[in-house]
């Protein structure tokens, strides 16, 4: 199997199956001298790990992560970083019944015919279970990237019919309640909802949109590797999502240009001396200014030509309803008969709510990747770093 390598400079390549021993990730790439802890990786783990009943599967994982190698005394080494995650709670009788049933929305039928098998329990590959790979290298990745003055934020924009919109948004609100959602009646609802589909054996799907906030001008490459197409690879390639918006997205399509364009403005900020006191604009006897660029509306979602601008980069993720559902659906087998199925187990009745950490992990090992690209671009650049 290919494709299970992303990134070009700071790459990452998971391993692993959901019923198989243990998942995992190795990660090339990554700058030495990086502070790093077991506890930057889990604090992430703990946002995408199941068990909670109410919202998720019941699926119990400690997800712990086993640092192999890659740190040495806090700190990275620049070598490659194996990460290892075992699984301990995964139940393979459950699948014996459903094991020559190609489930309705699932990787089953395409995956034998590319194949010729599959790993039925859980999906092998192609189960939301890799995603805690995905989560333990991003964490690596946004640790690397606080450094730079980058941070990312991703809540539950929308679940099923429920939605935040823009007026509505608190920030604040996303760390109070299970869903990360910025809306604390909202939530409620949101909760209440996930526990009507599941009396109905149904399931919903929603929008995770993620704030990347601290970018500076001119991440990503104009043609191929611009920083809106990796990302939406990257954002693509995360399980059950199906659209990808940067901006106003869809939106646009409806916009005159008039409406859409983001107009840029400048601003002259007081320049603070080493007492941290405002020097109301003189040092000394000369005037000093910082002009900085700014724009009064963010359509673009942070993004022109494929590249940075430095304002906020907003994007969403759209993720379909969770296809494994107890309700008796129409499908076949693999001697192509006609047949009913109805799937028990633990299944999350929505992947949202532990969808978020994933799509932040996913910006920012594409965000990591492009910066590291990037460095390059300037003469100036190459001989800050090697000439003395």
């Amino acid at each position: 199997m290919s494709g299970s390598i992303f990134g070009k400079h700071f790459t990452i390549s998971t391993f692993g199956e959901s019923h198989g021993p243990a998942i995992g990730v190795i990660i090339d790439g990554c700058p030495s001298n990086i502070p790093l802890s077991k506890e930057d990786i889990m604090k992430n783990m703990v946002r995408r790990k199941p068990g909670n009943a109410k919202i998720a599967t019941s699926r119990k994982e400690d997800d712990d992560v086993e640092i192999l190698s890659g740190l040495f005394e806090g700190k990275t080494t620049g070598t490659p970083i194996c990460l290892m995650i075992r699984n301990t709670d995964h139940r393979s009788h459950n699948y014996d019944a459903i094991k020559d049933i190609y489930r309705p929305s699932h990787a089953d039928y395409p995956y034998s015919m590319k194949y010729g098998n599959r790993d039925y329990r859980g999906g092998g590959r192609s189960s939301a279970r890799e995603t805690a790979a995905r989560v333990a290298a991003g964490s690596i990745a946004m640790r690397f990237l606080e450094e730079m003055g980058i941070h990312f934020k991703a809540y539950t924009k929308a679940l099923g019919p429920i939605s935040v919109s823009d007026e509505e948004m608190n920030l604040n609100e996303i760390s109070n309640n299970l869903l990360s959602m910025p809306h604390a009646v909202k939530a409620e609802e949101a909760i209440n909802y996930i526990g009507q589909m599941k009396t109905e054996k149904d399931s919903i799907g929603g929008v995770i949109e993620c704030q990347i906030t601290g970018m500076p001008v001119g991440i990503g490459e104009p043609v191929f590797d611009r920083l809106d197409a990796i990302l939406g690879q990257a954002i693509m390639s995360i399980n059950a999502v199906k659209a990808f918006e940067v901006g106003s997205g869809i939106a646009s399509a409806q916009m005159k240009g008039s409406e859409y364009n983001d107009a840029f403005y400048t601003h002259t900020a007081p320049q603070y001396g080493e007492n941290g006191h405002e020097s109301h604009g003189f040092v000394g006897t000369h005037y000093k200014t910082t002009p900085s660029i700014h724009k009064r509306t963010n359509h673009s979602g942070g993004i022109l030509g494929g590249l940075s601008d430095g304002s906020p980069i907003v994007l969403r993720a759209h993720f379909k309803p969770t296809p494994s559902i107890a309700q008796t659906q129409h499908t076949i087998n693999t001697h192509l008969e006609n047949v009913d199925i109805a799937i028990e187990g633990r299944h999350d009745p929505t992947v949202v709510a532990r969808a978020v950490v994933v799509v932040e992990a996913m910006a920012a090992l594409a965000i990591a990747d492009l910066l590291l690209q990037g460095a390059t671009s300037k003469l100036e650049q190459v001989k800050a770093a090697y000439c003395k």
